[in-house]
């Protein structure tokens, strides 16, 4: 009986790769380029920054670089709960200050104060950044872009701006090109929504006066702002040449620290809004909430993956399937992660050797990383600290321009 209950979770996880399986084949299909819109979107640029005196100023500049009409954008940095000259240095940089009145315990609370506050000031369109990052000179412009077709929230692509620092930075660069590539690419040609990550996106004024502000509560905002967008069937569009730069960890060690962070943020919101999503599944918005859905649960599907690896081999024992099967699927899928690494790394011009041998073990590390998740909940933000120290090729390419 045990084994028939394990049998049956296998086979639907298996149905459950291979959504993901599938939707990541549209990526295959060639991308459109989009019209180039006139300049008319009026951005605010938010950037909630607390101890980055190290990288505020060349986001700030970054952004000020832009070629897009300095009369249609303004730069806001919300310093909170700063003890260091972040606020100073912005305000040097160009940068206008919007303090938080009320208790902040996280970015979604810095957002939620400032969209309330600039609301009334006729901006159409609000965009979001880390403090860390640096942005492409055409990021406005393609976001503007996106906007005058109709989009009500866009997705720019994330890229790795010190991916020579070390090889945990350059596991970076190399799953941002993949997921860009094979999670967001797919889903624009589809028709389904981009990840929303946290930094690198805009949202119009109409949803976020629909939304009542921004209105979230964990520490991950945008993992919950995504799911707000599904409930309401609003489609999350990608603009893969809106590009921003942002500085990934250094260590293994802080790297762990920030996607444990990721995935208990996910549980969290998958455990607040599975149910809300569900019941979306019997409307018009189902393709929408579904794909939403399946990757709130997907760190719960992966860590039942594990849990069911001893019950999988008995049964192919009880088949008379050779246990090493299930090994060399494994071995295979390492030289695979090994191979797309060391391709991705040598097309960026970047040393690939260790970070090709560093990414098959930097995508295991996700496994415990969920299961630890299920015990941890993120109720305080933790910093993940910023030299800016390391100006990679990408970012020094940016500033360049």
């Amino acid at each position: 009986m045990l084994l028939r209950v394990a049998a049956a979770l296998t086979f639907a996880l298996k149905l459950f790769s291979l959504y993901f399986i599938i939707v990541a084949l549209f990526a295959l299909k060639k991308r459109t380029p989009g019209e180039h819109a006139a300049a008319k979107t009026r951005f605010a640029c938010l950037i909630p920054a607390r101890n980055e005196e190290a990288v505020i100023a060349a986001l700030v500049e970054s952004l000020h670089a832009q070629n897009y009409p300095a009369a249609l954008f303004d730069v806001y940095v919300i310093p909170n709960n700063c003890t260091d000259r972040t606020e100073e240095l912005a305000r040097a940089s160009g940068a206008k200050i919007l303090r938080c009145f009320e208790a902040v315990r996280c970015k979604g609370d810095a957002l939620h104060e400032a969209v309330q506050a600039l609301l009334p000031r006729g901006y159409d369109a609000f965009c979001v950044f880390d403090a860390d990052n640096v942005v492409h000179p055409d990021f406005l412009a393609r976001m503007n872009d996106a906007i005058t077709a109709g989009a009500r929230v866009v997705k720019g692509r994330i890229a790795a701006k010190n991916p020579e620092q070390s090889g945990v930075s350059g596991c970076y660069a190399v799953y941002h090109k993949i997921f860009n590539h094979l999670f967001n690419q797919a889903r624009e040609n589809l028709r389904l929504s981009a990840r929303l990550v946290g930094t690198g996106f805009a949202v119009h004024r109409s949803l976020l006066q629909q939304l009542g502000g921004w209105n979230t509560e964990t520490m991950t905002e945008d993992a919950e702002f995504a799911a707000q967008c599904a409930l309401l069937g609003e489609r999350v569009w990608y603009a893969p040449q809106a590009v921003t730069y942002d500085e990934a960890p250094a260590t293994f060690a802080l790297s762990l620290r920030q996607r444990l962070r990721w995935c208990a943020g996910i549980m969290e919101n998958a455990r607040r809004s599975a149910l809300p999503l569900i019941r979306e599944l019997g409307t018009v918005t189902a393709p929408l909430a579904l794909d939403e859905l399946l990757l709130l649960l997907a760190p719960y599907a992966q860590i039942l993956g594990i849990v069911l690896f001893p019950l999988t081999l008995l049964c192919a024992l009880k088949l008379g399937i050779s246990p090493l099967l299930p090994g060399a699927g494994a071995a295979a899928s390492f030289l695979c992660l090994f191979l797309a690494a060391a391709f991705i790394m040598k097309r960026e011009h970047c040393p690939c050797l260790r970070t090709a041998l560093l990414f098959p073990l930097f995508m295991l590390s996700w496994l415990p990383l969920q299961i630890a998740a299920l015990f941890c909940r993120q109720k305080s933000w933790q910093v993940i600290p910023h030299t800016g120290a390391a100006a990679g090729r990408a970012q020094r390419a940016v500033l360049s321009r």
